[in-house]
């Protein structure tokens, strides 16, 4: 199996082409803690509904993302400031399921674990794990993931093995309820998006969705997989490999320079991020 050309050292590094087929599976794997898919379910904040405003929350996620990995330090910064102001509204009420609040650190950390997983999990899918030392240089630099919500340094896992265990324990604690479970199926049929769009391409994304998702997360959704799938989802990866050889890999960081440039631009002009 072909590896690519250029040895990564940073999560960025790991985007490829799986990487535009992954965000619903990743969401789902976020929203399986209950604390965080009440808070999203729940969120008073209308501007970061997904079914409301689809465009603008994966720009949100877009640049959360953009100015985690290849931002400077004061890019971190902007973006934080502006995530901590919408999180400070999504709190648990009298009548919600569980408790949560969004500044939960420990809630927080299991999302930058998630994502953590989304960079590696893209790459693994095309090329296999990565060698020792290219893995250890990618978990250093995904920590920033973490520090750019809530998450403390010394709550980041202190090495890969740590961070194995900490995901093993937190799947424990996971479980996806109807609610939950209506809201991210929904999204990984793009009910979101226009009835033609949602039709043309609501189908493959909830395959290539369930394809993504570990087995442990598939059987939370109840979402069936056969022999047959497993199949048909090994060409959808043979193909994303191809086109992988394609797509000049400085695509992916000039997509979040993109993003970058867009932050700092409405900041300049008092608009806002989130």
């Amino acid at each position: 199996m072909r590896s690519p050309s250029r040895v990564p050292n940073r999560i960025v590094d790991l985007l490829n082409p799986a990487s535009m087929l992954m965000p619903a599976s990743n969401v789902i794997m976020q929203l399986s803690a209950p604390g965080v898919g009440y808070g999203v379910l729940e969120s008073p904040v209308d501007s970061g509904n997904v079914y409301k405003h689809p465009f603008k929350r994966a720009r949100t996620t877009g640049t959360f993302l953009a100015a985690a990995t290849i931002g400077t330090a004061a890019d971190r910064k902007l973006i934080r400031s502006a995530v901590d102001s919408a999180h400070a509204q999504v709190r648990s009420t009298a009548s919600s399921p569980v408790s949560y609040r969004a500044f939960d650190p420990k809630l927080q950390l299991w999302v930058a674990a998630c994502l953590y997983r989304y960079y590696v999990d893209a790459h693994e899918f095309l090329y296999g794990p990565l060698d020792e030392e290219a893995a250890d240089a990618v978990y250093a630099d995904a920590r920033r993931i973490g520090t750019t919500l809530q998450v403390r340094e010394s709550m980041w896992p202190a090495d890969r093995g740590a961070f194995e265990e900490y995901w093993k324990r937190s799947l424990d604690d996971l479980h996806i309820d109807p609610p939950v479970r209506e809201h991210l199926r929904g999204v990984a049929e793009f009910a979101f998006l226009p009835r033609p769009v949602r039709a043309l391409a609501g189908p493959l994304n909830l395959f290539a969705t369930t394809g993504f998702l570990p087995p442990e997360f598939r059987a939370m959704m109840r979402l069936r997989w056969r022999e047959s799938d497993q199949r048909r989802f090994d060409l959808l990866i043979s193909g994303l490999r191809l086109a992988d050889r394609v797509i000049p890999r400085r695509t992916w960081v000039a997509t979040y320079q993109l993003y970058l440039w867009d932050m700092r631009l409405r900041h300049r002009l008092g608009l806002k991020i989130v």
